[in-house]
């Protein structure tokens, strides 16, 4: 039985390049290329046949569905996914991978395809938030029957910690915008009033690393307009995302939202010191007496203030939060060794034999 990997029916992105290679840009991207290292001669699901840089690329109706079970992380089509498996009569494997809140849609159309899709397919979600969505969006939106029925299960994705490098002094604090979007419910606006009155106080420099797809937005031309502000590109590579990260001082979350909060937790590893919204997400993510939590803007300010110009009694304060080191409490608590021992052992159990 081998494992295939569907990601991207909604972007007109390719995930791979000319050359074979995965594309190293966004976290849905990096989940994919996790999959397929996971998974022994995984398959990635493409628009053409093609062997690739340590891996098969085949398309979906190319799939043999006796044999191969379809990890999808676009999981409004999965009921699409299974007529086009199902069309010569065998039985379709098919696990949802829900890796983003259900909640960044909108319509209900969405919410009912969804709903339905959850019902019908295994889900297997990157939290405990998300897997809570699920079960509401199941409870709402399908019928007693299929929701009665419904499997849904969850790992924290965690961080590959072998990749952390050895942090690097800058002459100016730098101050990371921690994502690479700049959309709504990341609240971009409240990040640059925050940072631009933090900036008036101290020197600092602000990073944003955005995809290409925002790098024009209104907000983006916006903060790279400030002086003291650096608005480009992702990195082209991952080593070059954590090198980036090892000489982060601080950086300031803003969210209303989110499924995990990867992009946080990376930053936390490289020992970057996290200013955060007090949120229900944000306690999911960090232990319960982490001591930067803001309840206003206000308040944000003044801890990143002390972020930038005080970093290592910050980081001392982080170390006393857990009575210990801060970041092998961040190692065990967010390693993705445990994403990869319970994806494995969900799959085995969900579809047995694979």
């Amino acid at each position: 039985m081998r494992v295939a990997v569907k990601h991207g029916a909604f972007s007109r992105e390719p995930l791979v390049s000319p050359e074979g290679i995965l594309i190293d840009k966004g976290a849905g991207n990096a989940l994919v290329h996790r999959l397929l290292r996971v998974f022994d001669n995984a398959i990635l699901i493409g628009p053409e046949n093609r062997r690739c840089d340590g891996f098969d690329m085949i398309p979906l109706e190319f799939l043999d569905a006796d044999t191969t079970v379809v990890i999808n992380m676009d999981v409004i089509d999965s009921i699409g996914v299974f007529q086009v498996l199902h069309r010569h009569g065998a039985e379709p494997k098919i696990m949802n991978f829900q890796w983003i809140n259900p909640s960044v849609y909108q319509h209900r159309v969405n919410f009912a395809a969804m709903g339905l899709s959850f019902a019908m397919f295994p889900t297997f979600c990157n939290s405990e938030r998300t897997a809570g969505e699920v079960r509401e969006v199941v409870r709402r939106w399908t019928v007693q029957p299929l929701a009665e029925k419904a499997k849904i299960d969850w790992v924290n994705l965690g961080v590959r910690v072998g990749r952390v490098k050895e942090r690097q002094p800058t002459n100016v604090p730098v101050v990371l915008y921690p994502a690479i979007y700049m959309y709504e419910r990341k609240q971009p606006r409240a990040f640059i009033d925050i940072v631009e009155r933090v900036a008036a106080r101290t020197p600092i420099r602000v990073e944003a690393r955005l995809h290409e797809s925002h790098l024009v937005s209104e907000l983006a031309t916006t903060l790279a307009m400030k002086e003291w502000a650096w608005v480009g590109p992702l990195t082209t590579t991952r080593d070059g995302y954590w090198t980036a990260l090892s000489r982060t001082t601080a950086f300031l979350a803003t969210a209303l939202e989110e499924s995990y909060g990867l992009e946080y937790v990376e930053a936390l590893l490289a020992g970057a010191i996290g200013v955060f919204p007090d949120r229900p997400w944000v306690r999911t993510i960090l232990p319960p007496s982490y001591p930067f939590l803001y309840s206003s803007a206000a308040h944000a300010e003044d801890l990143l203030l002390r972020a930038v110009n005080e970093p290592e009694a910050c980081r001392a304060e982080l170390d006393a939060s857990v009575g210990g080191s801060f970041l092998e409490w961040v190692r065990s608590a967010h390693n993705d060794d445990n994403f990869e021992k319970a994806i494995l052992a969900k799959v085995a159990e969900w579809f047995p034999g694979a």
